[in-house]
């Protein structure tokens, strides 16, 4: 396991542990999660292993990306291989860079109801995460082509239910994401011509996880949450077509001329999220 997700998750378990444990004096409040509250929240994100991710090609532009890249002699012309991270320099030999885990950081606003020990609510959230997600693949010139996913923003809409102990809380949460996606791709093929088409990259996802959350007094709150994000990301590809190569390229080779649209076989954009959060509550 990553160390800082061990760290964080460790952080996690001994807030929920003090929050079951203790109950602090909240002046008398009953309710003292009720109301309106501002926050923020930041931490580390984590992207699962896409392990077998590669490359796909529409040959004939059909919109099928299931088309081999060959040489005029028949052979693959991406035999080297792929990998899910990012190219060292069209060097196959020294392998990939990992996907980049990196920090998160986000603003909140939400309102919660409490009903004895149950609490419901609402959260809206907009922020930021440095993660990168890669995918790479080499050819026989030797060349190689790289896809590179980022976010520039994301934005929620959640549901929260919690049940409450005193001044703690440990709680569910579930809804809409919203992100912009940003895609960058590079080659170290200097010949071909190559045009990056983005068909929207603004998507829709959803977001669930839980967290725990304290009062240290009587109206700020610390805890550590736990979040999954999913979005549907397929629509960028690249279209190479022949630049200053010979008519006898891969990527033009006769009947098909006109060129050679790349992608990415992995459509899922998705990682965890291990964060703390602060709240003001009013």
């Amino acid at each position: 396991m990553n160390k800082k997700l061990a760290m964080i998750a460790a952080t996690t378990l001994a807030i929920g542990f003090t929050s079951a444990a203790q109950a602090q004096d909240m002046g008398g409040n009953e309710q003292p999660f009720s109301g309106v509250y501002v926050g923020a929240a930041g931490g580390y994100d984590i992207q699962g292993n896409d392990l077998g991710s590669r490359l796909q090609f529409d040959r004939n532009g059909d919109g099928s990306f299931n088309d081999p890249v060959t040489t005029a002699a028949g052979a693959d012309a991406f035999s080297p291989g792929f990998c899910n991270g990012r190219a060292f320099n069209g060097d196959v030999s020294r392998g990939c860079e990992n996907d980049r885990n990196k920090a998160s950081y986000y603003a909140r606003v939400g309102f919660d109801k409490q009903m004895g020990n149950l609490v419901v609510g609402a959260v809206g959230e907009f922020g930021k995460s440095e993660i990168k997600d890669f995918v790479a693949g080499f050819s026989t010139t030797p060349a190689s082509y790289t896809f590179e996913r980022s976010l520039n923003w994301e934005a929620s809409a959640r549901l929260r239910a919690g049940y409450a102990i005193g001044s703690g809380m440990f709680y569910a949460t579930g809804g809409a994401g919203y992100a912009d996606i940003k895609h960058r791709f590079e080659t170290t093929n200097a010949a071909n011509t190559f045009t990056p088409n983005n068909d929207g990259k603004k998507k829709f996802g959803f977001i669930v996880g839980g967290g725990v959350e304290k009062f240290i007094t009587r109206n700020i709150t610390i805890g550590a949450e736990y979040t999954y994000h999913d979005y549907k990301d397929n629509n960028y590809n690249v279209l190479v077509t022949q630049g200053s190569a010979p008519a006898t390229n891969p990527f033009v080779l006769a009947p098909n001329t006109a060129g050679t649209n790349i992608r990415r076989s992995d459509p899922d954009f998705r990682w965890h999220s291990l964060r703390g959060t602060v709240g003001f509550h009013f």
